[in-house]
């Protein structure tokens, strides 16, 4: 038998997540029968959605369940395969992160699984710019969003993995792109590597972020779409700052992850009404069925250097829980995934 080292969910969080709430052990992976085979993960994700799923409640997925291995977007080896669609050295995209090893289910290539080719670039990118990460912000600007040449588009926590790739898909399209950022840092990489027009760090604003975009709105004359990642004073700001007829797109709210009270709905809501907004939530994986053109374009795009992106590495499994914590600090850039193994035997 292998012996695979996992992380569980040891307790669920209240508020923000702290290292009590993981637990490093290690699980005994038996023997493989026909049709299944075994992984050795090399890469996985950590996501600010994962928050949700260690809550016990009514979710478009299931919860985690505690004293259970945690699971995640991962990019492994296959090691050992009684498979026909799968031989000893070809890598594969799971969902099965978290841990050092995992046998698929017997079912093969299936929506949770699937073949990836090393050659097309870094394996780790099929988690940031060629996964789902990518996927998101493509599928929310151009399927949900409707994006349109020209014009101007908002974009928050706009360093952050979907944020950085959504503010450069704007970009291709000609659009003018303002965004957010939590340092100075994060502020002169968007400007100046990823080419947004203009961006700011909401710690260090004097006044509101809505006077903020309003100092801009004076030569854009407002939001043609909005891109929310963190809601709460984000999307209060926004709406202040929306053209009528304009699109919120709402792909997630950080900010509120770890309240442990109902937050309060932005004071503004009623200029929803009076603008005559479109507001829309999307969740990626209903939009699978669009895989085919994003690696098309996203491949075009990448061949032609028009898309960048920054990762935060962690080294070793037994420090997922600390990239995790990471992603509510601050203390992050673009897409944070974890090295659990080497790429070579």
């Amino acid at each position: 038998m292998v012996v695979s080292r996992e992380i569980r969910l040891k307790k669920r969080p209240t508020g923000m997540p702290t290292h009590e709430n993981f637990e490093l052990t290690e699980a005994q992976i038996p023997g493989l029968s026909k049709g299944e085979y075994l992984v050795r993960n090399i890469w996985m994700s950590v996501d600010p959605y994962m928050r949700g799923r260690m809550t016990e409640r009514k979710s478009y997925v299931p919860p985690f369940e505690v004293g259970k291995a945690l699971e995640g977007g991962c990019i492994g080896k296959v090691v050992e395969s009684k498979n026909d669609q799968l031989a000893v050295g070809d890598h594969v995209l799971g969902t099965r992160g978290w841990r050092e090893y995992w046998i698929s289910d017997g079912s093969s290539i299936s929506s949770d699984v699937s073949k990836i080719d090393p050659n097309i670039g870094s394996i780790q990118s099929f988690l940031g710019i060629f996964g789902m990460t990518g996927l998101t912000a493509y599928v929310g600007l151009l399927k949900i969003g409707q994006l349109k040449e020209a014009e101007t588009v908002f974009v928050s926590a706009a360093s952050g993995a979907v944020g950085s790739i959504a503010c450069q898909i704007a970009k291709i399209n000609g659009c003018y792109v303002i965004g957010s950022a939590g340092s100075n840092d994060k502020v002169k990489w968007l400007i100046n590597e990823a080419g947004v027009d203009y961006a700011f760090n909401y710690k260090e604003l004097k006044n509101s972020i809505s006077a903020e975009l309003g100092k801009i709105d004076k030569t854009t004359a407002g939001i043609d779409l909005y891109f929310d990642n963190v809601g709460g004073n984000h999307l209060e700001a926004a709406l202040d700052q929306m053209k009528p007829f304009s699109r919120i797109i709402l792909c997630g709210m950080i900010s509120q992850y770890n309240e442990t009270s109902p937050t309060p709905g932005p004071s503004n809501m009623f200029v929803a009404i009076t603008k005559r907004l479109k507001l829309q939530g999307f969740i990626v994986r209903d939009h699978f069925d669009t895989l085919n053109q994003f690696h098309t374009d996203m491949s075009k795009w990448v061949t032609k250097g028009k898309i960048k992106w920054k990762e935060t590495i962690f080294e070793g499994l037994e420090n997922a829980p600390n990239a995790f914590i990471a992603l509510f600090n601050g203390e992050t850039f673009g897409k944070t995934i974890v090295r659990i193994g080497p790429n070579q035997d």
